[in-house]
C-alpha cells in the first residue's frame, strides 16, 4: 500500500489555538470574562493559584463564545475540507476546555472526535502526547501543530504538519522527524500589527490641541509650543491606549462586521494578552508626563477624556443620539485641553462650533454604517449600536443640520467683538462660511453615494479636496489677521 493511501488510513489530529484558530480560546474566555465582569478581573488569578485545569473549567462555564467569528486559518481549514472529503478521519485535539472545543467542532461540522481539556487534566505537550499515543499508537497519527510544546506531539506522529511556525521551530520539527506541510499565513510581525493596532493615523485628531494656540494667536511663545507639543504627545499615547482597550471590548462585534474583522485583535493578527498589557502602558506612561510636566487643570481634562471614552467604549456608544454626542464631546476636550496646556482663556465660539461641526462628523459616522446595513439587507437594531436601518434618513437630516449649524456659529463670531479683537478686518472669514458649507455638503453627498470612510475624520485626511479647504480656510484666516 502506497504512503498516500496510508495517509488516509491513519487519523488526522489537529491543535486548535495558534493552529486552526489564530487565537487562543484560553485568552479569549479570559477576555472576554473581563468585559462582562471588570469588577470581577481579581478571580481568574484566584482560580488560576488553584492549577491551569480550574482556570479553564471555571471560564468556560462563564463565558459564551461565538465560534462562527473566531479568526480561522483558512488555508488550513480549507485543507481540512479536502482531507475529510477524501475519506481522512479528522480529530480535533486542545488544551483549550472541552466545552469550548466542542462549540467549536459544532461550529465547522468537520471533525469525527474531540479530545480537549477536562477534569483534571491539562491536553497539552506531554499529556496530549499519551493520549494520542494510547488512542492510535506511537507513530499512527499524523499531527497538526504550531508551537513549541508540539514538539512532543510530533515526536510520536508520523507526519507532522506546521503552521504558522518560528523558523527555529520548524528547523527542530525537521530535525526530529517527517514534515509534512508546511503552513505560512504571512501574517504581520507583532510589532506592525501593535502600532496598527495603536492607529497612529488617528494621531492626527489630537492636532485639535493646537487650536486653542493658533486661535489665540499665540504661536510665537516657544513655552507655549512647547506645552502643547506635550500636549499632542500625552493625548496621543492615552487615544492609542483607548482605541487598544476599546478593539478589545469590541472584538466579538468586530468579527462581524466587512472592514473591522482585519483589525489586528479581530483577526488574529495580535494576541489579546498583548492588548491587556499594552494599553494599561500606554496610559500610565502618559499620565506620568501629564502629573510632572502639564498643568493641573490639563490632567483633570485629560482624566475626564479618558472615563468618558471608555464609558463610551464600554457602553454609551450602545445609546442611541447619546453615542454621538459624546463623540462630538470626545473632539471638544481635546480642544478645551489644549487651552488648559498653555493657560488661555476658551472661546465660546470655538466651544460651540467644535460641538456641531463634530456632532455632524459623528452622525455622518453612524450613517455610513447604517447605509452599509440597509445596503446589505438587514433589518433591525445594528449589532452593537443603538441604531436601526430605519433610523438611517433621520440621522442624514440631523447630521446636515448640525453641519450647517456650525457654519451660523462661525458666521456669528465674525461679527463678535472677540473677532474684531483678533483680526484687522474679521469680515474676511467670511470668504470661509461658503466654503465649509461646501466641505459639509460634499462630505454628506458622499457619505449617501455609499463611499465614506466609517471614519470621516480618516476619509478628511486622505482626501485631497478637504486637503485644498484646510489651506483655504488658514489663508482666509491669515489674511484676515493681516489685511487693514
Amino acid at each position: 500500500m502506497n504512503d498516500i493511501s496510508t495517509s488516509e488510513l491513519r487519523p488526522l489530529v489537529v491543535d486548535l489555538d495558534g493552529t486552526l484558530i489564530r487565537t487562543d480560546l484560553l485568552v479569549e474566555s479570559a477576555s472576554q470574562f473581563l468585559i462582562q465582569h471588570p469588577l470581577q478581573f481579581f478571580k481568574p488569578l484566584l482560580w488560576l493559584l488553584r492549577g491551569k485545569t480550574v482556570l479553564k473549567t471555571e471560564l468556560a462555564q462563564r463565558v459564551q463564545l461565538d465560534a462562527s467569528a473566531l479568526p480561522y486559518n483558512a488555508e488550513v481549514l480549507d485543507w481540512l475540507r479536502a482531507e475529510k472529503q477524501s475519506g481522512r478521519r479528522l480529530v480535533l485535539a486542545t488544551a483549550s476546555h472541552r466545552v469550548l472545543a466542542e462549540q467549536v467542532a459544532q461550529h465547522l461540522n468537520l471533525f469525527d472526535e474531540v479530545l480537549a481539556t477536562e477534569g483534571d487534566t491539562n491536553l497539552k505537550a506531554t499529556a496530549k502526547t499519551d493520549a494520542l499515543v494510547a488512542r492510535f499508537g506511537n507513530g499512527g497519527y499524523d499531527y497538526v501543530g504550531n508551537d513549541w510544546p508540539d514538539l512532543k506531539v510530533w515526536a510520536q506522529a508520523h507526519t507532522a504538519h506546521v503552521v504558522d511556525a518560528p523558523a527555529a521551530l520548524l528547523a527542530r520539527a525537521q530535525a526530529q522527524g517527517q514534515v509534512g506541510r508546511v503552513f505560512d499565513s504571512g501574517m504581520p510581525s507583532s510589532l506592525m500589527a501593535m502600532l496598527k493596532a495603536m492607529r497612529l493615523h488617528q494621531w492626527m485628531k489630537n492636532l485639535l490641541v493646537f487650536v486653542p494656540l493658533m486661535a489665540a494667536h499665540q504661536y510665537a511663545d516657544a513655552q507655549r509650543d512647547v506645552l502643547a507639543l506635550m500636549a499632542f504627545v500625552v493625548f496621543s499615547l492615552t487615544a492609542s491606549s483607548v482605541y487598544l482597550l476599546n478593539d478589545l471590548v469590541d472584538v466579538q462585534d468586530d468579527r462581524h462586521h466587512t472592514r473591522k474583522r482585519n483589525r489586528p485583535f479581530a483577526s488574529g493578527a495580535l494576541s489579546l494578552i498583548t492588548g491587556w498589557v499594552a494599553w494599561p502602558v500606554l496610559l500610565l506612561v502618559a499620565a506620568t508626563l501629564s502629573v510632572f510636566f502639564m498643568p493641573v487643570l490639563f490632567s483633570v481634562s485629560l482624566g475626564i477624556y479618558f472615563v468618558l471614552t471608555v464609558a463610551y467604549s464600554l457602553h454609551l456608544k450602545q445609546l442611541a443620539v447619546v453615542d454621538v454626542l459624546t463623540l462630538a464631546a470626545l473632539y471638544t476636550l481635546r480642544i478645551i485641553a489644549g487651552a488648559a496646556a498653555i493657560d488661555v482663556a476658551m472661546s465660546f465660539w470655538l466651544l460651540l462650533f467644535s460641538m456641531f461641526i463634530f456632532l455632524s462628523l459623528a452622525l455622518i459616522k453612524r450613517y455610513s454604517e447604517l447605509k452599509v446595513a440597509r445596503d446589505a439587507g438587514k433589518t433591525g437594531a445594528l449589532r452593537g449600536r443603538g441604531y436601526e436601518a430605519e433610523d438611517l434618513e433621520l440621522v442624514s437630516s440631523l447630521g446636515g443640520s448640525a453641519g450647517f449649524i456650525a457654519v451660523l456659529v462661525l458666521a456669528l463670531y465674525i461679527q463678535d467683538g472677540q473677532a474684531a479683537h483678533l483680526y484687522a478686518t474679521p469680515q474676511v472669514i467670511w470668504l470661509a462660511c461658503p466654503v465649509m458649507l461646501f466641505w459639509i455638503s460634499r462630505a454628506w453627498l458622499i457619505a449617501h453615494r455609499g463611499r465614506m470612510h466609517d471614519d470621516p475624520i480618516v476619509f478628511a485626511l486622505k482626501d485631497k479636496v478637504s486637503w485644498g479647504v484646510g489651506v483655504f480656510m488658514v489663508a482666509v484666516l491669515a489674511l484676515a489677521r493681516v489685511l487693514s
